[in-house]
């Protein structure tokens, strides 16, 4: 293990070599998680029993708004945190969100709703790219696909974990202010975290650049089509992420009335709006170590595939046994896709462009929250809620084709750090 000594403590890379700074930065994350899952299960219905909107497009407006800020704001982030510092980022997406719960509680106009939900994406964006990017940092090349496994593991359980808690208070207190209490504390421990115990990773990008060939520098325009559109693998990456975050979208937006409509109580429908990320997050421990040691190409275009089944699952149900399989099915292909990734990400990009590559990456996948709401509305005005999930389920379908015709394996096996 190469290490690199100065004024201050020896700096390595590895996930046991910095198993401190890395569980900060999961629980951080987990609090990140946690603020997107508090309106997961209860917002839709908000739209529909207090602000009386009927069009579904007009009820998913709030996912649009989180999505296209929060893949503006992941694609700053990417950009702007070597110039500004990673932990500098974090705490600003911290404070940026700290408005976000006393809106949502307070909120007299839908207006305002789309207003806490731009915030929020704004926080997402800043703070979930940070984690991402600090503990890629951290463990170097030889365990990234575990560490984005617990990186997603912590965010998507603390999605499941706090919309199952929401819905549970709403079911008994209303939909406002009560459940959205718990963003308060959310926010709280966030920003303390963040400010006063994580620390600044740009010493552990240092070092894995000098133990790395290659160019010293892509300029940022430069990484953007490379990402986006020239470079084959990165660009696959991209798609798929934006097609997974599309599902996401119309699941997020869609699921809570579909159930409800199907005759499931609130309670019903807060767990089983939980079980999908939660199983999302529980997998991705396994899914992500795994793309560690099979590769990363084909757990993504399964997983793609998975997803696709778990939609049809769940539209040609009438149950909450069908329902809770179908959610079931949906998070396990998201845990193969999800942390895959991230991981794929930072197999091809070097380390000193890589924030960038991981920005532009997490703008085109969030973009997919946005088109998924949009294209999900739509649908559901115009065909109806079961035709806008089989719509979603045919596009992440042929996503997972486009993965598996045009991305090559990006994991090189028995990567390990050069020695002294």
């Amino acid at each position: 293990m190469t290490v690199v000594r100065g004024a201050g403590p020896a700096v390595r890379l590895g996930l046991r070599e910095n198993a401190v700074q890395f569980s900060l930065l999961v629980v951080v994350n987990a609090f990140v998680g946690a603020m997107v899952g508090m309106e997961r299960s209860i917002l839709p219905l908000l739209a529909e029993q207090e602000f009386h909107l009927a069009a579904r497009s007009a009820i998913l407006s709030f996912i649009v708004v989180f999505g296209i800020t929060k893949a503006v704001t992941n694609y700053l982030a990417g950009r702007f945190v070597d110039r500004i510092g990673r932990k500098q980022i974090l705490v600003a997406g911290w404070v940026v969100a700290a408005p976000v719960p006393f809106i949502l509680m307070w909120a007299p106009t839908w207006t305002w709703v789309l207003i806490a939900n731009a915030l929020l994406g704004m926080s997402q964006g800043f703070t979930w790219s940070t984690t991402v990017i600090m503990k890629i940092d951290l463990v170097g090349p030889e365990r990234r696909g575990f560490a984005m496994g617990l990186n997603e593991f912590a965010g998507y359980i603390a999605v499941a974990g706090a919309a199952l808690a929401t819905g549970w208070i709403a079911a008994r207190e209303g939909l406002r202010p009560e459940p959205f209490y718990l963003g308060v504390v959310f926010v709280a421990f966030g920003l303390g975290l963040s400010f006063f115990l994580v620390r600044d990773t740009a010493s552990h990008v240092a070092l894995e650049s000098a133990q790395q060939s290659g160019p010293a520098g892509v300029p940022p325009r430069d990484v953007f089509w490379r990402t986006t559109l020239t470079d084959r693998n990165l660009s696959t990456i991209s798609q798929a992420g934006l097609v997974n975050n599309l599902n996401d979208g119309m699941a997020w937006g869609l699921f809570p009335l579909f159930f409800a409509a199907a005759g499931m109580s609130l309670e019903r429908v807060a767990a089983l709006t939980a079980i999908y990320p939660a199983t999302w997050g529980i997998v991705q421990l396994g899914t992500g170590a795994l793309s560690d040691g099979i590769g990363r190409k084909w757990l993504i275009a399964t997983g793609m595939w998975t997803q696709a089944i778990g939609i049809v699952v769940i539209i040609v149900s009438e149950r909450f046994s069908g329902f809770a399989a179908g959610a079931a099915l949906l998070g396990i292909g998201t845990a193969m896709v999800y942390p895959t990734l991230l991981a794929a990400i930072g197999d091809v990009a070097m380390p000193v462009w890589r924030a960038s590559a991981v920005g532009v990456y997490r703008f085109w996948r969030d973009l997919g929250y946005a088109l998924g709401a949009v294209v999900a509305g739509v649908a559901a005005d115009v065909l109806g809620l079961a035709g806008a999930m089989w719509v979603v389920a045919g596009m992440t379908f042929t996503s997972g084709l486009v993965t598996a015709l045009r991305m090559s394996e990006t994991r090189v096996p028995n990567v390990r750090p050069a020695r002294r």
